[in-house]
């Protein structure tokens, strides 16, 4: 009766929390008590058959008991780990049994490491004395576990009181019972005894080794430090290929975080992941070395496959028209040494095929053309425009630009939008075929190639010291998905006197992936929010966007 009004009070109380806190448990406290009785029967049993005098009781914690307990200690519900509690009371004056029955459940239970307390060894200052641990039972349930004698629950239960009760019961024995209390303390609290008499019952961790629990509780033995990614690959490849993110012990972390012995970890995938070569500075274990090599691999070789298959289409009547050597003649410019990697670039459209098409033809067509004339004729064009553009110069002319091509003013230019540059950025400008200045950031894919850097169309750019205008940059922000997250981020783009043009989050299995459009006055001011941006809670990663 106690609990049912108890947690319809919670409903009136706070009804946002008992909704929360329902959804979480998913299952009803009588689910749970039937789950415990189902786990109880098994360990009496076994027990028994070993020759302990032993009791097992089960308790299920009740909504408000959860919500008090998150309250009280300040705990958010992950880190309740008592939802589910055994506790075995050992009919013995042999506090060494306590232990042994730990042994003995932990054999076929996996314990959690870091939850173990020895309150027999080091009693709580009211005296209080138990094991405390927990395990993982069916279904990857987390159980909290107590340990005590039968003395021991006593006290616990009734207090001072019932320590000195027991005391009365057995009065003629008080010299005897002491003085072995006395013993079997002093063992334990003896370190060498201790960890001998420990070590065949509490999880053996080694120095290089942890062991982790899948969220179903199937317990996984890896190398010191390693990652989720680790962690992902030594359930299945295709959990690794697809990773995206992780939560340990029910808290999203980097993908780079090393595991401890105990942590529960669940991986978060996506289909449209795929693994990342910078994986390999943290992955620690042979097997996901050797996953992540083979899928970037099986990546190139499908890019290499599709490029082929475009470059095909563009040939007429689908017959290959030209050599390999024709091709990497006319793609050299761009970084390009093998077939290979032509078909790679074309199928990751860092180069236009039907540009290198086109160059080709022409190769064929007039190849004295091709070392000579093509290239001074592009050299004219480009000596043309910017000796017009000197003429301009001598004009007045009202409006002030933003920079200075080629030691110019007045020139006509435009801002590639694949980079977008702001005031700070080192540039480069590209002369198209209309006679436009096409401003660049010099590490955009689009012309950071060394030999089209060396081109007779690029040209000097320049900022103008005095900048009056904002500039639009794009900003791509990792982090963990949570209620106000999105305020956070405006908040903090408002504060900084920011205009946004455009915002854009996609949530996924606890994580999200932003890409926020916002107009700037020069390279310091980004820079400056982006910084601020890393210090929102929750936000992984703030990142400017290449292209």
């Amino acid at each position: 009766m106690k609990v049912e009004f108890e947690n319809l009070a919670l409903k009136y109380i706070d009804p946002e929390m008992y909704e929360f806190l329902q959804q979480k448990i998913k299952l009803s406290r009588a689910e749970r008590i039937n789950y415990l009785n189902k786990m109880i029967s098994p360990i009496k049993d076994d027990l028994e058959k070993q020759g302990f005098r032993i009791e097992v009781e089960g308790r299920a914690k009740h909504l408000f008991s959860i919500y008090n307990k998150m309250r009280n200690k300040n705990k958010t519900f992950e880190d309740i780990h008592d939802l589910y509690g055994i506790r075995v009371i050992v009919d013995t004056e042999r506090v060494a049994e306590c232990f042994a029955v730990y042994g003995f459940i932990t054999q076929k239970y996996p314990p959690i490491p870091q939850h173990f307390k020895d309150y027999i060894s080091i009693p709580k200052h009211n005296g209080y004395q138990s094991l405390h641990s927990a395990i993982i039972g069916p279904k990857g349930y987390v159980v909290e576990l107590q340990i005590r004698t039968t003395r021991m629950h006593e006290f616990a239960e009734l207090g001072v009181a019932a320590h000195w009760r027991y005391k009365e019961k057995i009065s003629k024995d008080d010299a005897s019972i002491d003085s072995f209390l006395r013993w079997a303390r002093e063992l334990i609290k003896d370190a060498d005894s201790a960890a001998s008499f420990m070590e065949g019952f509490k999880l053996n961790l080694y120095h290089d080794e942890i062991y982790v629990f899948t969220p179903k509780g199937d317990m996984k033995t890896m190398p010191a430090s390693a990652t989720p990614i680790d962690f992902a690959y030594a359930i299945h490849s295709e959990i690794g290929n697809g990773c995206i993110g992780a939560k340990v012990n029910g808290k999203i972390v980097r993908l780079n975080a090393q595991l401890k012995s105990g942590d529960r970890v669940e991986i978060i995938t996506s289909k449209n992941q795929k693994p990342k070569s910078d994986w390999l500075k943290f992955v620690v274990t042979h097997r996901a070395r050797l996953k992540i090599r083979s899928a970037i691999n099986e990546e190139r070789r499908l890019q290499i496959e599709k490029g082929r298959s475009m470059w095909e289409k563009l040939l007429s009547g689908g017959k290959k028209l030209f050599s390999d050597n024709d091709i990497i003649r006319q793609s050299k410019k761009y970084g390009i040494r093998t077939p290979a990697d032509f078909f790679s670039a074309l199928a990751s459209q860092q180069i236009n095929g039907e540009e290198i098409f086109e160059r080709v033809s022409n190769a064929r067509k007039e190849p004295s053309e091709v070392g000579g004339k093509a290239s001074s004729s592009e050299a004219m064009q480009v000596e043309s425009y910017l000796q017009q553009a000197r003429q301009d110069q001598e004009a007045p002319v009202s409006k002030k630009d933003d920079v200075v091509i080629a030691g110019m003013t007045n020139i006509a230019y435009a801002y590639a939008k694949c980079c977008q540059p702001v005031p700070g950025d080192d540039v480069i400008g590209f002369v198209t075929a209309e006679g436009l200045v096409k401003i660049h950031r010099k590490n955009c894919l689009n012309v950071s190639n060394e030999n089209l850097l060396k081109s007779e169309r690029i040209v000097s750019v320049a900022w103008n010291r005095k900048v009056e205008t904002d500039f639009l940059a794009g900003i791509k922000i990792v982090g963990e998905d949570r209620i106000g997250i999105t305020n956070q981020i405006t908040a903090v783009i408002s504060k900084f006197d920011t205009n946004i043009r455009s915002i854009s989050l996609h949530a996924r299995d606890g994580m999200f992936v932003g890409t926020l459009m916002v107009y700037v006055r020069n390279i310091e001011k980004l820079a400056t929010l982006m910084e601020k941006l890393k210090k929102v809670q929750g936000i992984f990663t703030v990142e400017r966007l290449i292209s």
